[in-house]
């Protein structure tokens, strides 16, 4: 007679889907910022009199202060461990917003943005990797999306606060906005104390007990948790056999880090390099095609669209926010059900039909200056709400979905790093040029020029990416090519460091 199988334990997702909860807090502070800033820059240029190109600057440079902390946030959750990344980036954010608060000038303000901005490369490259590695490959899609929906909350968030602080003194009230987000990086380091590290970083450092008591948690079956115990071992090249408590992992021959670098972007194999450019590539696509213009300066956006009243622009603003939002939250729903690219394709297609529709409208408008025409400024509302629509139920979510799941355990945090630089070089482009290429070929233009962009990364996403959906992370090296000769040289070289057992504790 064959045994019955082992219940599912919902009461473990539960669990896992509480660690994502609060690790995707982090990303909170990176919404916030976004949001806040779209309507805190009216207030900024009229308070410290700057130029538009001044205001650029302030507006994108976190993107690029955030490299900083994306690449030290690889180094750091290897050494220290994923949690307290996730505390670590807190403070960091903690400090810049109480910088940006207090500016009394330019350089303060920036001197801000710096702080906030390498808090913010902590956030948005550890709260996603510490999500998939906490989460069954069940339900990973449902909770590896969670980053994104917290980061459009906290858009939310931001707008909001425009919208509450807005009547407030003109030297008070956007740094108000800006100061609050302190609030919730403190809240954020007082949680994460309550949550498990990641088993994969436990593996990665020897304890074999604590990840198993970890994967135990956060596992449907019991044969699940042991499943993804054995395959994190083999990732992490310790012999099957090998079940003690504690174990002892040798320093690699040539250097643990130089030897990641090796593997992943001096000398990789066609697998690895194949996953290295679906991720850069994804990342660099999400930005390029223009969502930073639109959350960021939407206040102007529909300025140009013949809004010119403050409370209307920052009202319909945060329809916008609304609107992401809602449909951020049906997208994590859906990941897991019709999979990866069905909802990337669909999402950049929808994405350029919109961003055509409101180039159209916003061109309208600008060739006819002195009329009001209801058509266009309708057309270019309804553009910007189907944009962030289209962008939240695809690309938004899955670029941090994909990414952190398809590279390989050793070289996962660094991965993860390069992915996130090529988002935050994008976005620190295309946030620091608007303004300009506005000016050189119209507002209008600019959004053609995004859908053209768009159209090439729906090319990208349908000859290059394939499904991830249902495989667990150890097997995403078949899935891009990797070869059984790929995998023997990973046993042979990981049956040459040995690996010595040590007493349990």
């Amino acid at each position: 007679m064959m045994a019955s199988a082992e219940p599912r334990k919902k009461s473990n997702v539960k669990y896992a889907s509480m660690c994502a909860i609060l690790a995707s807090m982090a990303v909170i502070i990176v919404g916030y910022d976004i949001g806040v800033m779209s309507g805190a820059a009216i207030y900024i240029k009229k308070d410290l009199n700057i130029t538009d190109v001044q205001l650029e600057i302030v507006m994108g440079i976190l993107n690029i202060y955030s490299l900083i902390g994306s690449f030290a946030a690889g180094r750091t959750s290897d050494w220290i461990g994923r949690r307290f990344t996730v505390v670590f980036a807190a403070v960091i954010f903690f400090a810049g917003s109480l910088l940006m608060g207090f500016a009394v000038n330019y350089a303060m303000l920036m001197a801000g943005r710096f702080v906030a901005g390498v808090g913010v490369g902590y956030a948005i490259m550890i709260a996603p990797v510490y999500t998939a590695e906490i989460s069954p490959a069940a339900v990973r899609g449902f909770l590896t999306s969670f980053p994104e929906v917290f980061i459009n909350v906290g858009i939310l968030l931001g707008y909001v606060s425009n919208f509450a602080f807005a009547r407030l003194p003109l030297y008070l009230g956007w740094r108000v906005m800006l100061g609050i987000g302190a609030a919730p990086s403190a809240l954020l380091a007082l949680m994460v104390f309550v949550m498990p590290e990641s088993p994969r970083w436990l593996v990665m450092k020897g304890r074999l007990a604590d990840a198993r008591a970890v994967l135990e948690k956060t596992s449907e079956t019991p044969e699940e948790a042991a499943e993804r115990l054995a395959d994190i071992k083999a990732a992490a090249g310790i012999p099957m056999d090998l079940d003690g408590d504690v174990v002892s992992l040798p320093k690699e021959r040539n250097g643990g880090e130089k030897q990641v670098w090796r593997e992943l972007i001096l000398s990789p194999t066609p697998a690895i390099r194949r996953i290295l450019l679906s991720a850069v590539g994804l990342h660099f696509f999400q930005q390029a095609s223009g969502i930073d213009s639109v959350v960021l300066y939407s206040p102007r956006v529909f300025k140009s669209a013949g809004i010119t009243d403050d409370n209307k622009l920052l009202g319909t603003t945060c329809a916008v926010g609304v609107t992401k939002t809602l449909f951020i939250l049906v997208a994590t729903f859906l990941l897991d059900r019709a999979g990866r690219r069905p909802l990337l394709l669909t999402s950049t297609g929808g994405m350029i039909v919109s961003l055509v529709g409101l180039g159209t409208g916003l061109t309208v408008v600008g060739h006819h200056p002195d009329a009001k025409i209801p058509w266009a400024v309708a057309l270019c509302i309804l553009s910007v709400l189907a944009y962030v629509s289209f962008f939240s139920i695809g690309l938004g979510p899955i670029a941090g979905v994909y990414t952190s799941e398809i590279f390989p355990l050793r070289v996962r945090a660094l991965g993860f790093a390069v992915g996130v630089a090529s988002n935050r070089v994008t976005s620190g482009v295309i946030s620091m040029t608007f303004l300009s290429l506005s000016k050189a070929i119209t507002i209008g233009g600019s959004f053609f020029l995004y859908s053209g962009i768009a159209a090439l990364a729906w090319v990208f996403f349908f000859t290059y990416l394939p499904e991830t959906r249902g495989r667990t992370l150890e097997e995403m090296g078949k899935l891009f090519g990797m070869e059984d000769t790929d995998m023997a040289e990973i046993e042979n070289t990981a049956a040459k460091e040995k690996v010595v057992e040590m007493p349990t504790s």
